[in-house]
């Protein structure tokens, strides 16, 4: 059924964003304490402490919208990668599953799914890495004001480590 997959489709990508752009800010936290020795925007003084320093520091650092830095492409990423996952995973399942009756041979009817399914997101991933990366590259930029971050957005971020590793 075409429509009921469309409304699927769109029900589950309405309800990630949602998801994903409410816990944006605890995603962020995460990623600058993990990022923050290497990164060199942050000198060794200027570190955060801990999770409470960090969520105190960002607002008053880089502004409130700072928590949903890197969030956009988060939240674009999710469609790609459940439509290759749903195109793959079928095509998988003929490869691992082709000629097993599930009723007959379940543990290997489950395991050929269970092959299936991850092949299908390791595929997709494949595809939507470009966008995980950049989501990862927004979140740690935290210059303090958007004239002194490295990346004005998605588009420029992609384009900047294009040229710069790209190659």
């Amino acid at each position: 059924d075409p429509v009921g997959f469309a409304k699927d489709f769109i029900a589950g990508g309405v309800s990630a964003a949602i998801s994903k752009t409410s816990v944006a800010p605890i995603e962020r936290v995460k990623l600058l304490l993990q990022v923050q020795h290497i990164n060199k925007q942050i000198p060794p003084e200027q570190r955060y402490k801990g999770m409470v320093d960090c969520f105190v520091r960002i607002p008053k650092e880089q502004g409130v919208t700072a928590y949903w830095r890197g969030n956009f492409a988060n939240v674009i990423r999710y469609f790609p990668t459940q439509a290759l996952n749903f195109a793959f995973k079928d095509i998988y399942k003929q490869v691992f599953l082709g000629g097993v009756d599930k009723n007959k041979q379940f543990f290997r009817y489950f395991l050929g799914n269970l092959a299936s399914g991850g092949a299908a997101g390791a595929t997709s991933l494949c595809f939507v890495y470009p966008l995980d990366f950049a989501r990862t590259r927004l979140a740690a930029d935290v210059g303090k004001g958007a004239d002194k971050r490295e990346f004005k957005g998605l588009g420029d971020c992609i384009s900047k480590v294009y040229k710069a590793d790209g190659r």
